[in-house]
């Protein structure tokens, strides 16, 4: 069955399977919506780019790029009852680079309620194993909006401003920093905080102390949440590839605590991201915390060609002639032992295979077999 899936599609199944084990219900979204609805809450989509066309009723549509927004918008979690839901459904957006819109899958999931420690610490350690199901190879980079909103308010820039230093900070560019904070005057020792900031990078265990001496007292508390996580992914053994990096920064619009992204070896850009996004849900007029993640699995395509060598397992050549019975009998086999067969008459160059099998007169003949 795995021969006969890519990559992505078995990442889907695998993950589905997960997000139900821990009582996530699957939700269902048309494709397009009213184009308002995602205009009024463009800064929250990742591209401000959205494909539009008009319905027959004249009213303006959009196709959905972005699953997050329907799920909040149609949810009946409140503070006494959490909803959990998952996703598995294509969006329409541009990607950043590719100067060209793409249909993008995605899988996903969204706990709405009242956000404690176990809901953040299940939505993580569910992050975790989602980048597993696709590799060991990964790392889940941990941020928190709290932390860098803090230090932002102290700092007290205009927007315009505050809006440059979050780039730099995004970027790890400290000379922009640094840059930025001369023009407007800020202290010497808040630019020092800010650098050290954008600067922090490496397991919880190692930063969290360099994190604390940043502090002041907003930030004391995003600190004490994320010394929690640790503590019980300690606990439970799950500490590992897991960083801390306040590079990691949001619209603080929308978001309000945990933030985080996953990485694959193979892939250069982030698979997963996701956090908490609190405000988002008060805009919509909904009495709930929220925090959730996205699995990009467009993206594992380009991993499944690398790690893909071929194209079949065997390659079964046969003769002008040849015994039409004997050679399905000899394809027949071959899949029974769970090899994946393609069988022609000639060796066209562009089939990629393991082993190289012609049907002859006498019978079958290992022609090539690669290591």
């Amino acid at each position: 069955e795995e021969m006969l899936l890519k990559k992505e599609e078995r990442v889907s199944f695998s993950l589905r399977a997960l997000f139900e084990q821990y009582g996530y219900r699957k939700f269902k979204m048309s494709k397009f919506e009213e184009y308002d609805f995602y205009a009024e809450n463009r800064s929250f989509l990742h591209s401000e780019a959205i494909l539009t066309f008009t319905g027959l009723d004249g009213k303006l549509l959009a196709l959905k790029p972005d699953v997050t927004l329907s799920i909040v918008k149609n949810t009946k979690g409140s503070r006494d009852t959490a909803e959990r839901v998952y996703y598995n459904e294509n969006v329409y957006r541009a990607r950043k680079g590719a100067g060209e819109y793409k249909e993008i899958m995605q899988v996903g999931l969204e706990y709405i309620g009242e956000v404690d420690a176990y809901a953040t610490l299940e939505v993580l350690l569910l992050a975790q194993k989602s980048l597993k199901a696709i590799s060991d190879a990964y790392i889940l980079d941990v941020s928190h909006m709290g932390f860098v909103a803090g230090l932002m308010e102290e700092v007290a820039l205009p927007y315009a401003q505050q809006d440059r230093i979050l780039d730099c900070i995004s970027e790890k560019n400290i000379h922009g920093i640094r840059a930025v904070c001369k023009e407007n005057g800020v202290a010497a020792d808040l630019t020092e905080r800010l650098e050290g900031l954008a600067s922090l990078y490496g397991s919880l265990e190692e930063t969290l102390p360099q994190a604390k001496a940043l502090c002041n007292e907003k930030m004391e508390q995003a600190v004490q949440e994320l010394e929690n996580i640790l503590r019980c992914l300690k606990i439970g053994g799950n500490e590992e590839k897991v960083n801390l990096d306040f590079s990691i920064v949001n619209d603080m619009d929308y978001y309000t605590g945990i933030i985080f992204q996953g990485f694959i070896n193979g892939v250069p850009s982030s698979i997963l991201s996701g956090g908490r996004y609190d405000n988002l849900l008060r805009k919509l007029g909904k009495d709930a915390d929220a925090i959730g993640f996205a699995v990009y699995l467009d993206l594992l395509e380009r991993f499944d060609s690398k790690e893909k060598e071929y194209d079949v397992d065997t390659l079964l050549l046969y003769e002008e002639g040849a015994d039409v019975a004997a050679l399905a009998q000899a394809a027949q086999m071959l899949t029974d032992n769970g090899q994946s067969v393609l069988v022609q008459r000639k060796n066209t160059g562009n089939v990629k295979y393991k082993q190289l099998l012609c049907m002859k007169d006498r019978g079958l003949e290992i022609v090539a077999e690669l290591d």
